[in-house]
């Protein structure tokens, strides 16, 4: 083709700035894609193939993400649904998907401001997001089990996983969740969750941190909860009825990730079969 120099460089993916960056550790970080991006432009240039780019991007033009750079999208509605808690909906481009993958996420402000910013949110207004990152590669019935820890809003990557794997009827993995909340009210999505409850693979704990008694609560949740905070005999409890040899996904706070980590350690349990959102 001979392409002029010029217009290659035109082409050429723009290395990313600092500030573009979330410093959360993403997998891949903005930093992996645009390595990856300049090595396809070196092939194509070896090759002197622009097409060899446009087929990249004609194969993602419906997806309206960008890692490396943020999008905006309508909020459509804010529901409440603890006395901390809203969910929040936004309208996408008319046949377009966010092809998320499960457990990834997306990252919302480029300076890494949240909750005080999230709380002004009203109907109607344009909020610009950028991803996806990170993602728990899941396959059906690639794991056993399940176990599943999370705290606040770490159950967030964790129901679709689980919702996944009930609508499924050829994914025979048994799931196990551990949700950790300050109290019963601060319990996100609990309809969701009395639902997946019922399926037969299916089993959900509750850690209270806060809750004075377990008996103003429903029957059906004074079995599986407990008072105060997960500890290693909980979790060893927890692993010992495990029905097959659990695969571990935490998330939660900073801390509440290494405590796990490291208590699923002292329980001798491979790092390998732990992963963290």
């Amino acid at each position: 083709m001979n392409s002029d120099k010029n217009d290659w460089m035109s082409l050429k993916p723009v290395e990313p700035t600092p500030a573009q960056c979330c410093g959360s550790g993403c997998t891949p970080c903005i930093y992996d894609l645009y390595q990856a991006e300049l090595e396809l432009w070196e092939k194509a240039k070896e090759r002197d193939d622009p097409a060899l780019l446009r087929r990249i991007k004609l194969e993602n033009h419906n997806v309206p993400l960008s890692t490396d750079t943020f999008t905006e999208f309508k909020l459509c509605s804010v529901e409440q649904e603890t006395e901390d808690t809203s969910r929040y909906r936004f309208q996408l481009p008319s046949g377009a998907s966010l092809g998320l993958k499960l457990g990834q996420h997306l990252v919302v402000y480029e300076h890494g401001l949240m909750s005080q910013y999230v709380k002004c949110w009203r109907q109607g207004d344009c909020i610009a997001w950028r991803g996806p990152f990170g993602g728990f590669l899941y396959k059906p019935n690639k794991y056993g089990e399940l176990l599943m820890l999370c705290s606040g809003t770490g159950i967030a990557p964790m129901l679709p996983i689980l919702t996944h794997v009930t609508d499924n009827e050829d994914d025979e993995t048994f799931l196990t969740l551990v949700v950790c909340a300050r109290n019963f009210q601060n319990v996100y999505l609990k309809n969701l969750l009395k639902e997946q409850s019922r399926y037969w693979n299916v089993r959900i704990f509750y850690v209270l941190s806060q809750e004075e008694s377990l008996e103003h609560l429903p029957m059906s949740y004074k079995e599986n909860s407990k008072l105060g905070r997960i500890d290693s005999a909980f979790l060893a409890m927890v692993l010992k009825t495990c029905r097959r040899k659990p695969y571990t996904l935490v998330c939660g706070s900073v801390s509440f990730v290494e405590d796990m980590t490291g208590m699923m350690k002292q329980l001798e349990q491979d790092g390998t079969s732990i992963f963290s959102f």
